[in-house]
């Protein structure tokens, strides 16, 4: 399954900020930055401090997209 983070990347075009913007304000490493950039899994703590930093849910920034219809079993 892999992990999307489109939303994410929409929410800040939508608000008028550059990654840098998030990466300071929700106190992001270069390499958590690296992760999201390439849809790599991240940890519930980064997405807790993003959502904080943002105002909004896990599910606003992030969504799962199944690898093939066995994985919707």
């Amino acid at each position: 399954m892999a992990t999307s983070y489109k939303k994410l990347w929409h929410i800040l075009v939508d608000r008028n900020m550059k990654k840098k913007d998030l990466q300071e304000k929700a106190h992001l490493t270069q390499y958590q930055m690296y992760r999201l950039n390439h849809s790599e899994d991240i940890t519930t703590e980064t997405i807790g401090r993003i959502c904080l930093a943002l105002d909004v849910k896990a599910d606003d920034i992030m969504e799962f997209i199944p690898d093939d219809a066995e994985d919707l079993k």
